[in-house]
């Protein structure tokens, strides 16, 4: 009675066209968002996904990424993974197909004499030869979708691992641009740094002339000597910093460390970001940032392997089939009407598993469970990535415009010092005084500039930008 409700349950699913089991991908989690970021002071359409660095104006720059995007050893290895996943891909959808072969097969015999084995007493042949050509196949109905649901966890995992490398790209991209940022901010520092020491040395020689015509004292020169050996101390340590900004980069682009030295060495002016940048809305974000793009991909990756594992519960149908021609002499193969047939179905049910299938059941629910976490983590540290950034892109535009107008009033100090120090109503102590400070002014400021741009280049990254579609192949 029950093996009859079974195959009569088993007909049934496969006149309906098969049943699949587990559940249905109904999309990410909902998740609580903010209508807007909070401190944006931004326009609101949604910003480009993709080469976001030419904003900043500099062509070198923009070569640096697009030769790291062609040469990075870690993103030709998250390009080597998504290959892989594909491959992975294309295998399950093959699975679902039939699989056939053919053989042919060949045996020759040596037998021991033997008389009197045939009716009329003859001896038997004591060689023989076999000849045979077969094709068979082999076809697993998907009667619970178990097959089904591989297809589908596989295709979720190309899209994450397509995903992955756009997570990778933007990666890149920010810290290529940071790097050379930091660079061109160095370079300008060492300049500063540079011309304080020209002027501290030119103000020592005059006062080395005064002092052996009396009008300066041994302080004097003491104070002096102080402060140039002190400048000069930073010389070394903005060069080693321009050598670790050159050979990161050389890294990324995979090249040794010290191939860049030459085309890097000359000086360039630190970019700036755009007057105005678009940053979009916390639901644009979701769509941009390849990292929560994994996370809902893996997600349901993970939803359609529960029905995977579920299906394993379940009888397997394998229809297979045999045909086969031969004889003992090779003209035998030309016999086509006389062929050897085969066809079976074959159902097989592990039902006394002792538990694996359930177990394996509920390990692929956790890992679901795990992911439905992974991706709320990572919609909640997006947002917060994004608002940290617009929060300091907006504080250092106020910063910078704050010490760029004091620069103006430390050079133009200076240019008043230095015509009272002419016209002897100042001394040569004044005056140096008041072109440390503008040079100490101009750095704060350089320093300043570098950490804008760096605030853009991360905010670039906390909006997920700077990723291009990859190839299908």
């Amino acid at each position: 009675m029950y093996l009859r409700a079974f195959f009569s349950f088993v007909l049934g699913g496969l006149a309906a066209g098969c049943a699949t089991v587990g559940p249905d991908y109904a999309g990410p989690p909902a998740t609580p968002l903010p209508a807007a970021f909070t401190r944006a002071g931004e326009p609101p359409e949604a910003p480009r996904v993709a080469a976001w660095w030419n904003q900043l104006g500099d062509p070198t720059l923009a070569s640096l990424v697009e030769r790291a995007f062609a040469a990075n050893p870690s993103l030709a290895a998250a390009q080597a993974r998504l290959l892989h996943v594909r491959d992975m891909s294309r295998t399950e959808r093959a699975n679902q197909m039939p699989r056939g072969g053919a053989d042919l097969f060949y045996a020759h015999a040596r037998l021991p004499s033997m008389s009197g084995g045939a009716e009329d007493g003859s001896q038997l042949p004591s060689r023989l030869d076999l000849y045979n050509v077969g094709f068979d196949a082999t076809w697993e109905i998907d009667l619970f979708g178990g097959q089904r649901r591989a297809v589908e966890a596989a295709g979720a995992s190309v899209q994450a691992a397509e995903a992955n490398l756009a997570d990778a790209q933007v990666s890149l991209a920010a810290e290529v641009a940071q790097l050379y940022v930091d660079l061109r901010g160095c370079q300008r520092r060492e300049a500063l740094n540079d011309d304080a020491i020209a002027r501290q040395q030119r103000g020592l020689d005059l006062a080395r002339r005064r002092r052996e015509a009396g009008t300066a004292s041994d302080l004097d020169l003491a104070r002096l000597q102080g402060q140039l050996e002190a400048t000069r101390a930073d010389t070394g340590q903005l060069a080693a910093e321009l050598d670790g900004y050159r050979n990161a980069l050389a890294v990324l682009l995979g090249l040794p460390p010290g191939t860049l030295d030459d085309e890097l060495a000359k000086p360039a002016p630190i970019p700036l970001p755009p007057t105005a940048v678009a940053v979009g809305d916390p639901t644009a974000l979701l769509k941009n940032r390849p990292d929560i793009r994994a996370a809902e991909r893996t997600l349901a990756a993970r939803t359609a392997q529960i029905g995977q594992a579920q299906a394993a519960r379940f009888p397997r149908l394998t229809l297979m089939g045999l045909i086969g021609i031969g004889g003992s002499h090779l003209s035998d193969l030309a016999h086509l009407d006389d062929f050897t047939a085969l066809a079976a179905p074959r159902l097989r049910w592990n039902f006394l598993d002792f538990g694996r299938n359930a177990a394996n059941v509920d390990k692929a629910e956790d890992m679901r469970n795990e992911a439905v976490s992974h991706y709320r983590a990572a919609v909640l540290a997006a947002l917060r990535d994004a608002e940290d950034a617009l929060a300091r892109f907006r504080q250092r535009r106020v910063t910078v415009a704050t010490l760029a107008r004091a620069v103006e009033a430390a050079r133009r100090a200076a240019d008043l010092t230095r015509e009272r120090e002419r016209a002897g109503t100042t001394t040569m102590m004044d005056l140096l005084d008041a072109e440390r400070t503008r040079i100490s002014t101009e750095q704060r400021l350089a320093s300043a500039e570098t950490a804008l741009t760096g605030d853009f280049v991360s905010l670039q990254k906390a909006l997920g930008l700077g990723w291009a579609e990859s190839p299908r192949h």
